[in-house]
């Protein structure tokens, strides 16, 4: 699939089925991004606000105007409730995003029959400050316009990955969805291990996550990959070094970051059989 341009346009409305932490962080984004609250509705059963000027309504009851991106934001075992309630009023018109975790494109096809296409997003936590992550996959329904709007929303949020196969999602979702709480263990075990060299708490927590922020940044803006910045810093018998060369080794921080990232994929797969079954 060609990867379509991207450039900030807002549908014509925005409607959230399901307002949990991630779909609050993209629609949080998009608000301070421009996007007219009053474009926004959002369903959810407690009927709690979401932001100024944005609906809220505790269920769906009239159908949805074409021209509306639907954003499937329940959790993945809520899917058949949410299908039951919402799916006879998202017909020909309406685009949905789906961001469940684990749930394949032909089961969102399957509760919303009528949409005109289907799109599965998988964004990560930092989308609500513009540094995230969201991966892509269209159903073959999907127009040039769909593909292009969806670019569009999620370069708001960060970069945007399209993938050619879903069956990679879960590897995918692994990696960039759930790689943000990863990152952030490893941050309070960079701060742990400080303490217990004994720095003060407080204060390895603070330089810890210093760290991770510039280690990151200097290394988005650099020319060469993370390893040649590690080997740039890591002299032959100096600390750097001493220090890679634990983490290197064959049982080190490869093989556990392997191990994490297979059981964050597999658990994909469960996902898709709980939503299954709920269905």
């Amino acid at each position: 699939m060609a990867r379509p341009e991207s450039g900030q346009h807002w549908p014509s409305h925005i409607l959230l089925l399901g307002c949990g932490n991630m779909a609050g962080a993209m629609l949080a984004r998009w608000l301070d991004e421009g996007l007219p609250p009053e474009r926004v509705t959002v369903v959810r059963p407690s009927g709690k606000a979401v932001a100024p000027g944005v609906a809220v309504l505790t269920q769906l009851s009239a159908p949805v105007a074409p021209g509306t991106l639907v954003l499937l934001g329940c959790k993945p075992q809520q899917l058949a409730t949410v299908s039951d309630q919402a799916a006879g009023y998202v017909g020909q018109g309406a685009v949905l995003m789906s961001i469940l975790a684990g749930v394949p494109i032909a089961r969102i096809r399957a509760a919303f029959p009528d949409a005109t296409s289907i799109l599965r997003c998988m964004p990560n936590l930092p989308v609500r400050i513009g540094k995230g992550v969201s991966i892509l996959k269209a159903d073959d329904a999907a127009s040039a316009d769909d593909l292009a709007l969806t670019t569009s929303l999620c370069a708001s949020l960060g970069l945007v990955e399209w993938l050619d196969d879903e069956a990679l999602f879960d590897a995918a979702t692994a990696l960039a969805g759930c790689g943000p709480a990863f990152v952030y263990r490893f941050i309070d075990a960079l701060a742990a291990a400080g303490a217990q060299l004994g720095l003060e708490p407080a204060a390895a927590a603070r330089m810890a996550l210093a760290t991770v922020e510039g280690a990151a940044g200097s290394a988005a803006m650099a020319d060469r990959p993370p390893a040649d910045l590690a080997d740039a810093v890591a002299s032959k018998g100096g600390m750097t070094r001493e220090g890679l060369d634990v983490l290197d080794r064959t049982e080190g921080l490869q093989a556990l970051v392997g191990e994490t990232l297979r059981a964050a994929r597999d658990r994909g797969a469960v996902l898709a059989a709980l939503s299954g079954k709920a269905s």
